[in-house]
């Protein structure tokens, strides 16, 4: 549980997980507009910043080696390199941060990372994995994002078969193939699981 990684707060989490183009990211920052009591807990990457991301918005940026000294500092909840050379991970410092200031953490990681911080946090956290309606529908949108090469494209599509497989892993599967009821959705599932003593 949390105490054994050396946090000084304790507090309630929302873990979203998705393939990439299932609509995660905005199904998240709907939330984080209609819920002031939750916090967006920015992930750490070791990649470039991609189209309009922005450094400390989107993602913490760290090089290679900066990442690696941060693993062997343990300052990770948890952490995955996802390609090679390519780590993804969660900073104790940010959950610190929310949970400090009273906060609901919610996180935007893939299913992997769902599934580890579940593991952690437990009964402390509400794990939701967001479905596409189809794989076709998913390569589609992530097509008409125009920022992913041919390459990118089928090493995510590779990827979202894998992470489906994984799915019943999550508290929750919210289906996403109409947005606005996906997003009520999720908003329903998050409050109950708030409210809950």
């Amino acid at each position: 549980m949390s105490d054994n990684l050396g946090l000084k707060y304790k507090g309630k989490c929302i873990i979203f997980s998705a393939p990439s183009g299932a609509g995660k990211t905005t199904i998240v920052h709907y939330l984080l507009r209609e819920m002031p009591e939750l916090a967006f807990s920015i992930s750490a990457c070791s990649r470039e910043p991609r189209g309009r991301e922005i450094p400390g918005v989107d993602y913490h940026y760290f090089s290679v080696e900066e990442f690696k000294k941060k693993i062997a500092n343990n300052d990770f909840v948890e952490w995955q390199e996802v390609y090679a050379n390519n780590f993804y991970g969660t900073l104790k410092s940010e959950i610190e941060k929310s949970w400090a200031a009273g906060k609901i953490v919610v996180f935007d990681v893939d299913a992997e990372g769902g599934i580890n911080l579940k593991k952690i946090f437990g009964e402390q956290s509400l794990s939701v994995f967001i479905k596409p309606p189809s794989l076709f529908v998913l390569e589609q949108r992530l097509r008409n994002r125009r920022t992913e090469t041919e390459e990118n494209i089928k090493m995510r599509i590779e990827k979202a078969n894998r992470e489906l497989s994984r799915a019943d892993q999550f508290d929750f599967i919210l289906m996403n193939d109409n947005l606005e009821k996906a997003c009520a959705e999720a908003k329903e599932k998050v409050k109950s699981f708030i409210e809950q003593k």
